[in-house]
Formats: structure tokens, sequence, C-alpha cells
């Protein structure tokens, strides 16, 4: 299980990013985070022409295919909807993580059972300041 942000496990940290602009704000090599919308398809389409990795945020099944298809590293969900996440990520193969936000240690073993690859708590998330 990977997890990020978690108080005693060093990981890397996750530059959350409203524009195009907000990439040049942050480390060289850094792991991206963006919500999926339709708005947000410029900044997408950016970092997948500059080989960046990222991690897209996503609110239901349809735009858990989408994040996929659009080579995101990382799928980030909500709890409720990581069982569904994981499955349809190994029914077809993806390449990207199933990630799933918590708040608390305790909710780790949940995720556990259900196979999820990851957690991310709430340090794990750096938001960039758009310029």
């Amino acid at each position: 299980m990977l997890f990020f942000g978690h108080r005693f496990l060093q990981s890397s940290k996750f530059y959350h990013i409203f524009d195009i602009d907000s990439i040049f704000s942050t480390p060289p090599s850094s792991l991206l985070y963006v919500e999926f919308d339709e708005n947000n398809l410029d900044i997408i389409t950016y970092m997948q022409e500059n080989g960046i990795h990222f991690a897209l945020k996503v609110k239901n099944s349809t735009e858990i295919a989408y994040a996929a298809a659009l080579d995101a590293s990382y799928i980030v969900v909500e709890t409720p909807l990581a069982k569904t996440a994981q499955k349809i990520a190994e029914n077809y193969l993806f390449d990207a993580k199933i990630l799933t936000h918590i708040e608390e240690e305790k909710e780790i073993e949940e995720l556990v059972l259900l196979g999820i690859d990851g957690v991310i708590f709430p340090n794990g998330i750096v938001k960039v300041t758009p310029q």
C-alpha cells in the first residue's frame, strides 16, 4: 500500500494546481494533483505532453475511465467509490494506482482489506496558490 502524507512514513507530496502557470511554482519532478473537470483539460493535456506525472481526483466511474485514458499516474477517489475504482482498475489493467483520501489512520484497515493501492492524508497535498 502507498502512503502519502502519513505522519511517520516518508513520501512525496502532491501539489494541487489550478492552472498551467501553477506548475512552474512547484519543485522539479513534483507529483501534480488536479481535479477532473472539462475546464481543466488544458492543464491535463499540458501534463501529458510534457511527461509530467499527475493525479486526477474523480467523482464517478465514468471519470475513472477518463482518468486512465488521460494517462493519470494516480486516480484519487473518496472512500465510498474506492472498491468500485479498484475493481475497474484491475478489470481494465490500468497502469494508474487508485488512491483514497483519508483523515485518520483507523481508516487504513478497511482500505487494506479492499485491496486499495494507497491512501492520501491531508498533509500529502500542498495547494499551490494560482499566480
